[in-house]
C-alpha cells in the first residue's frame, strides 16, 4: 500500500491476449464502468451543498485508462466530462517521477492545466489500485460557487486577467496515501465567501470518487485486472469503429462558415469532412479577448467533440476512442485557444459560439441533418444577497432558451444549450426557499422570430424578484446583439436580453452585470432567445399555423403576414 508506482510503463499499457477473453466479457465489463459513474454521478449530486450542483447537476464524472484515456462516462455537462479526460493525463506527465499510491486523491481548477474550463469548475482525480497496479483513475469536475476573487462567485465581465478570478489549485494533491493534505484544505476554505458550501461540494466529490474506487476494485478482483484492461483497450478501439463508420457516411468536403460576436468581432471555421478525418480549423479568428470572453483549446476542443459526435455516433456512447478521427486546429493566443494570463471565467459564451459556428458551416451541406442556429448562450445569472441579519447567500443557475428548426421538425421550446446534456433548471420552490428571490414569471418567448417551415423553438421570459434586504447580480449573455441563423429560407431568432425592471415602473437594459447592486423589490428579468427557422414560412401546413394560433406561439398578425394564413 505504501510503494509508489511511478508513471504507466509500456508492459502495463496492454494486457490484451488475443483469444483470452470472450465477447460477453468484455459488454458486462463495459456495462459495469457504466454502472460505476452513474453511481458515482448519483452520489455527488446527493452529497452537494450547492444547488447548481445537487439541483441543476452542473458537474461530471468518469473513469479513464491508466493513462488517462476516457473509459467510461456518466450524465451530466458533456464539456466537463471531455475535459476529465486531458486533466487525468495532465496529472500522470506532472507526477510520472514521484508515481502513485492507493489512497492518493488530486484537485486542480488551472485552466491552463489539463482539462479545466475556468476557475469555478473544480476537477478531483484518484488513482485505483488493485494486485498492486493502477488500473484505472476515478475523476469529476462540479461548478463551485465561489473560490475568491474580485466579485462574489468569482464571475466578473470586466476581469481582464485570470489571477482575478480566484484561487488557482494547479493539480496538487488533497491527499497523499490516504492522508489528507491538511493546508490545501485550509486554503481552500479561506479563499470561499461561502466557505461552508464550497467545503460540502468538495466533500461530495471525494465520497463520489470513493464509490468509484471502490466498485473498480471489486470489478477488477470478479474478472481479474488483465480482463478489464483488455475490455477497455477494446472498448476505445470500438468506439473509433463506430465513428469511422458515422465519418464515411457524411459528405465530403470543405465547408466555411462565419459569424459575428455581439461587439462586431468576425469569427471564422473550415470544416473539412474525408473518409478518414473531420477536421475543425479555427485559426483564422481574431485575438484573445481583453476580457474574460475567451476558451482554452481544451475547452474549444470539447465543442469539435460534442458536435462531431452528434454528427457521426449520436445514439452511441462516447469514450477517447470515439475522437480519433477529429483534428482541432488553432492558433494560440486567440479567441478559441487563449493564453495565460488572460481571463476565462466566461470561457461557456465563447465555447459554444465555437459549437454553433460549426454547426452553421455544416448546415448549409447537410441540413437534413443540422438544425438552423439556436439561442446559443449559457445565459448564466449569478445573484448574491444578504439577508438583513447578514447571512450571504448565493446562486448561479444556466437558463433554458429556443432551438433551430430542422428539416422534419420545429425547434426545441426551452432547452438547455448544445453544452448540457442531463441538466435541469433549479425548481421554484427551490429557488424561493433557499436564494432570497421570488419566481414572480416563467413562461415561454412571445416574441415573433423564427418563422419558417417549420418554425423555431421558444426561449423563456423568467423575472427574479430580490426579496433580500441587498443583492448583487453578476451575468453577461452573448446573441444580444446577432440573433440565431435561419436555414433553407427560415427567418432568424430572437435576441437574449438582460434586463432590471424597478419597482418604480422603469426598466434598464444591461450588456451585463458585475456585481451590479440591486435593491429589495428590484426584478431580474432574463428573455432568452427563440431559435431559428427552417424553409420559407409560406410552405408551412395552414394546420400547423392554425395550431400555433391556438397554443399561442403566435398571434393572429403573424399567421397572416408572415405565414399568408388568414
Amino acid at each position: 500500500m505504501g510503494v509508489r508506482e511511478a508513471g504507466v510503463d509500456a508492459s502495463q499499457a496492454d494486457h490484451r491476449q488475443a483469444g483470452k477473453i470472450d465477447p460477453f466479457t468484455v459488454e458486462i465489463i463495459q456495462i459495469s464502468l457504466t454502472a460505476i459513474t452513474d453511481e458515482m454521478f448519483a452520489a455527488m449530486a446527493r452529497g452537494a451543498m450547492s444547488s447548481v450542483i445537487y439541483e441543476v447537476l452542473d458537474f461530471g464524472v468518469a473513469v479513464t485508462n491508466p493513462q488517462g484515456e476516457l473509459a467510461s462516462a456518466g450524465a451530466g455537462i458533456p464539456s466537463f466530462v471531455g475535459m476529465l479526460d486531458p486533466a487525468v493525463k495532465e496529472i500522470v506527465q506532472n507526477y510520472e517521477g514521484q508515481g502513485f499510491q492507493p489512497g492518493d486523491l488530486f484537485i486542480g481548477n488551472d485552466p491552463y492545466a489539463g482539462g479545466v474550463s475556468h476557475i469555478n469548475d473544480v476537477m478531483l482525480a484518484m488513482p485505483v489500485f488493485c494486485e498492486g497496479r493502477l488500473v484505472a483513475w476515478m475523476a469529476n469536475k462540479g461548478h463551485w460557487m465561489d473560490l475568491g476573487g474580485m466579485v462574489p462567485g468569482s464571475l466578473s465581465p470586466e476581469a481582464k486577467e485570470l489571477f482575478q478570478e480566484g484561487l488557482i489549485l494547479p493539480n496538487v494533491r488533497l491527499f497523499d496515501g490516504g492522508s489528507p493534505v491538511q493546508p490545501v484544505f485550509d486554503i481552500i476554505r479561506a479563499n470561499s465567501r461561502l466557505p461552508e458550501q464550497v467545503v460540502g461540494d468538495l466533500w461530495a466529490g471525494i465520497s463520489a470518487l470513493r464509490i468509484g474506487q471502490d466498485r473498480m476494485e471489486q470489478l477488477c478482483r470478479k474478472y481479474g485486472v488483465d480482463a478489464v484492461q483488455e475490455s477497455i483497450s477494446l472498448y476505445l478501439d470500438y468506439g473509433e469503429k463506430v465513428s469511422r463508420h458515422g465519418l464515411r457516411e457524411l459528405p465530403k468536403g470543405r465547408f466555411k462558415a462565419e459569424d459575428r460576436m455581439d461587439d462586431g468581432r468576425v469569427i471564422r471555421v473550415a470544416v473539412t469532412v474525408s473518409e478518414d478525418e473531420f477536421i475543425v480549423d479555427l485559426r483564422d479568428n481574431p485575438p484573445q479577448d481583453p476580457g474574460p470572453i475567451n476558451a482554452t483549446m481544451h475547452s474549444t476542443l470539447v465543442s469539435a467533440q460534442a458536435v462531431f459526435k452528434g454528427l457521426v455516433a449520436p445514439e452511441h456512447w462516447a469514450n477517447a476512442g470515439s475522437f480519433r478521427p477529429l483534428k482541432l486546429l488553432t492558433t494560440p493566443g486567440t479567441l478559441f485557444h487563449a493564453e495565460r494570463p488572460a481571463a476565462i471565467g466566461l470561457y461557456y459564451e465563447n465555447k459554444i459560439r465555437s459549437a454553433d459556428l460549426i454547426c452553421k458551416a455544416l448546415a448549409r451541406r447537410m441540413p437534413e441533418r443540422m438544425p438552423a442556429g439556436h439561442f446559443s448562450s449559457i445565459c448564466a445569472t449569478l445573484i448574491h444577497s444578504q439577508s438583513i441579519d447578514g447571512e450571504d447567500r448565493a446562486f448561479i443557475e444556466p437558463e433554458v432558451g429556443g432551438w433551430g428548426a430542422g428539416a422534419a421538425k420545429d425547434g426545441e421550446n426551452a432547452q438547455f444549450s448544445t453544452s448540457h446534456g442531463d441538466t435541469f433548471n433549479c425548481p421554484v420552490e427551490v429557488n424561493e426557499a433557499r436564494n432570497g428571490i421570488a419566481v414572480e414569471r416563467l413562461a415561454l418567448n412571445g416574441e415573433c422570430a423564427g418563422a419558417g417551415r417549420h418554425r423555431g423553438g421558444k426561449g423563456i421570459d423568467l423575472r427574479y424578484q430580490i426579496l433580500a434586504e441587498c443583492a448583487w447580480l453578476t451575468a453577461k449573455y452573448t446573441r444580444r446583439v446577432t440573433p440565431p441563423w435561419g436555414i433553407c429560407g427560415g427567418g432568424e431568432g430572437s435576441l437574449n436580453r438582460l434586463e432590471i425592471l424597478h419597482e418604480d415602473g422603469t426598466a434598464q437594459v444591461l450588456d451585463g452585470a458585475s456585481n451590479r447592486p440591486l435593491r429589495r423589490g428590484d426584478i431580474v428579468r432574463i428573455v432568452t432567445a427563440n431559435g431559428g427557422g427552417f424553409g420559407d414560412p409560406r410552405n408551412r401546413p395552414k394546420s400547423a399555423v392554425l395550431k400555433d394560433l391556438r397554443n399561442g406561439y403566435i398571434t393572429s398578425e403573424e399567421a397572416q403576414d408572415i405565414y399568408g394564413v388568414e
